[in-house]
């Protein structure tokens, strides 16, 4: 069974985690089959907007059992390589040109609920979404995942999460800043998929743009995120999308 489905219809590329009997586990052919769909997603003009979502269950519960165990026993230099993929799959995620929605309809937890945390937007079911950093109950760290969340909640809230490893609701995880949106579980995938629709009507150009500005806003002063944000608004000027729009948006005032 493939680890991961993809579907592409009117702009929107859904990718499903196909594996329900394990909660979506992470394993190593799951992490490199996101990833190599994020590339697609990426080179492929057809593609405005991706959905990532579940089957089964749950959302994501985290590392599949058999890799805890494949990874405990593997030499330090295995180890390192090994997190370098998962980072380069949670990287590609996050810079992907195009929007990623999560919808969230159970458990994303550890590993999981890192997906949930680099997606640009996540709407997640009130009753069944679960999030949680369980990581430090078995000795493990969320190491890499922790990167994005200080950035997305903030220090005191993400202390609050990785240390405790408590598992919180979607109106707590809405409240903290770590998703978008709650609705009711019966209207989760048609909620996405408006907003995804929405997306799609906006300009793929300067949705690329607005990403890269929001990746490498963090980080700079004052003084250096201004002078970046007037090269990236000469640079949109330029963009057949804004000559285009512009244009449209002249006549229609005349």
């Amino acid at each position: 069974m493939e680890p991961l489905l993809q579907t592409l219809s009117d702009g929107i590329f859904t990718l499903t985690m196909n594996r329900p009997e394990k909660r979506n586990a992470l394993n190593p052919e799951l992490i490199a089959a996101l990833h190599r769909a994020m590339n697609e997603a990426d080179a492929d003009p057809q593609v405005r907007v991706v959905v990532l979502k579940g089957a089964g269950p749950a959302f994501c519960a985290g590392a599949d059992l058999a890799y805890l165990q494949q990874i405990s026993e593997q030499s330090p230099q295995e180890n390192a390589e090994d997190s370098a993929r998962l980072m380069a799959m949670f990287q590609r995620i996050v810079t992907c040109s195009k929007p990623v929605i999560g919808m969230v309809h159970g458990p994303a937890i550890a590993g999981g609920c890192g997906l949930a945390t680099v997606c640009d937007i996540v709407l997640a079911a009130e009753e069944g979404a679960q999030f949680g950093y369980s990581e430090v109950k078995i000795g493990f760290i969320p190491a890499i995942v922790m990167v994005y969340l200080l950035r997305k909640i903030g220090d005191t809230r993400a202390r609050q999460l990785v240390l405790t490893a408590r598992n919180i609701t979607a109106t707590e995880a809405c409240t903290m800043g770590l998703i978008a949106h709650v609705v009711p579980d019966a209207d989760l995938e048609s909620a996405t998929y408006r907003m995804a629709e929405q997306l799609t009507r906006n300009s793929a150009s300067a949705m690329d743009l607005t990403k890269q500005m929001l990746h490498a806003l963090h980080g700079m002063t004052l003084e250096t995120g201004l002078r970046y944000a007037v090269s990236m608004n000469a640079l949109a000027r330029q963009t057949e999308d804004c000559k285009t729009g512009i244009a449209r948006f002249l006549s229609s005032t005349t």
